[in-house]
């Protein structure tokens, strides 16, 4: 039997720039992509609903262009080092390319199986398909990881460009004679109740779908990327987070077209909405950076003061908030929002989010199991920073007391409340000077637009003031010192 390579598929389901994929061609043996299905080697962190939906129809896309060059998906599931042992005494390989995760359990299983095949001989490589830098490539002076994302977007901004990104191999050398494999329908991703329609509509997993949604942003008016990607009414994001995460367009793709498009402007032109989304970009690595040095963060506070904070246990808030139904116009469309399409623009994340930590003072951990269930790009290390921004109880968190207001951030980044009345369209009648706190509108007006509060909509589950000095309450108790609230909203 011919020698061969395995190439282990897991959050990287593209051709192009695929450095796992392109090593082992090179090593001019038949190439065997192979993908192992096993949940139970994530940890606590198993893919959630939305994200086995994406799942599904990115592995049938990435399959589907494996054939178009000559070769094929291997589809496995259950243990990865037995089924990967499996495949070498199929096959006969002699070596196992992968691309590297970051998450964890991810970090301590890849050792372990590196450790295992390498003693037998085994030729075993692993390679950064994920990020631009490497999340030990960054440190401080001292030599320590950053908890500050301007110092360490700024150390990133310093060091040479990112490699440019690899173009799809033509053909890929194909074995003589395939091993067996399952189907991606075997896998059983999909949920036996179908619930899924608004992700249908919504998404198009695969490589393909992440190349247009990347061009269609670059082809559009990206200098007003700035303020645009604050209004959720408007596509004024990439929508490319989902794509990301499971590994269908690099960030080195990203990073490098975007700023071929920066270079092609002319020098006067106002390029801040260009440089506002490399930086999101930043945000991303930051996020990986800080998962991979300080690993107990997806579940514990990077401050360590906050395991003392007296969080509540509140089953009815919770719930209300999950459905959507807390009485607050701009939270409850986007917890919507998020149940029919498994995403929610970002704006509205931090809003949701604060209500919840600081509103309700429902844990974190909650909320980010929460989104991890519902997301289509629940991506571990940007879901960990994002909450424990939320809560301000992480690296570069936003001050504990600066309680973001739902009512003051409705009006000012949905004015027209064009988002509200298309999530919330039991409130669709209501005249806009009172659609963002509907309980301050008149019986009359209210009547006259169909609304019923307690009926057709709730009544707010909290009063936000409040709720407010209950949260900088909690605070005090663990001894933070606030400093000055100046900045923050007002109740």
């Amino acid at each position: 039997m011919t020698q061969s390579g395995l190439v282990w598929f897991r959050r990287d389901l593209r051709l192009d720039d695929q450095p796992a994929l392109l090593a082992a061609i090179a090593s001019g043996k038949p190439v065997i992509p192979v993908y192992v299905h096993s949940p139970a080697e994530e940890g606590d962190w198993s893919l959630g609903a939305a994200s086995r939906w994406w799942l599904h129809q990115s592995l049938q896309r990435l399959n589907e262009q494996l054939m178009a060059r000559g070769s094929r998906l291997i589809i496995r599931r259950g243990d990865s080092q037995r089924e990967l042992a499996k495949l070498i005494d199929q096959t006969d390989a002699v070596s196992i390319h992968w691309n590297r995760r970051y998450e964890p359990a991810s970090i301590a299983f890849d050792t372990q199986i590196k450790t295992a095949f390498s003693a037998q001989g085994i030729r075993v490589e692993s390679h950064n398909s994920t990020l631009l830098f490497e999340p030990w490539e960054i440190s401080t002076k001292e030599g320590r990881p950053y908890q500050v994302f301007t110092s360490f977007y700024k150390s990133c901004l310093s060091r040479a460009e990112p490699p440019l990104p690899e173009p799809i191999p033509d053909r890929i050398p194909a074995p003589n004679c395939w091993p067996a494999s399952l189907t991606v329908d075997e896998l059983e991703l999909e949920p036996a109740i179908r619930w899924d329609t608004g992700l249908q509509h919504t998404w198009q997993p695969g490589a393909a779908s992440a190349t247009h949604e990347l061009q269609r942003f670059l082809q559009s008016p990206v200098f007003g990327y700035d303020v645009a990607r604050d209004q959720p009414s408007q596509r004024g994001t990439s929508r490319l987070s989902p794509h990301l995460h499971f590994g269908e367009i690099s960030p080195r793709t990203i990073w490098h077209e975007t700023q071929q498009v920066l270079q092609q402007q002319d020098r006067s032109a106002d390029n801040k909405g260009i440089e506002t989304f490399l930086k999101e970009i930043g945000w991303r690595e930051f996020a990986y950076h800080l998962m991979f040095h300080f690993p107990k963060t997806t579940n514990e506070p990077l401050r360590k003061e906050f395991s003392r904070f007296p969080w509540q246990v509140d089953p009815v808030g919770l719930a209300a908030w999950q459905r959507g139904l807390t009485g607050f116009p701009i939270v409850d469309a986007g917890m919507r929002e998020l149940w029919t399409t498994g995403w929610m623009h970002n704006r509205v994340r931090m809003i949701v989010a604060s209500f919840l930590v600081k509103d309700l003072l429902i844990p974190w951990q909650v909320g980010a199991a929460w989104f991890w269930d519902t997301l289509v790009d629940a991506d571990l290390a940007s879901n960990t920073l994002g909450w424990q921004w939320s809560a301000g109880c992480g690296a570069d968190a936003a001050p504990y007391f600066r309680v973001f207001n739902p009512i003051l951030q409705s009006e000012k980044f949905d004015t027209d409340g064009d988002y509200l009345r298309r999530w919330l369209p039991e409130l669709k009648q209501l005249p806009t000077p009172w659609l963002h706190a509907p309980w301050t509108a008149s019986a009359a007006i209210l009547r006259q637009a169909e609304v019923k509060l307690g009926e057709t909509y709730p009544h707010p589950i909290v009063d936000h003031a409040q709720a407010r000095l209950r949260a900088l309450n909690a605070l005090a108790q663990i001894k933070i010192s606030t400093g000055s609230a100046r900045g923050g909203e007002t109740p």
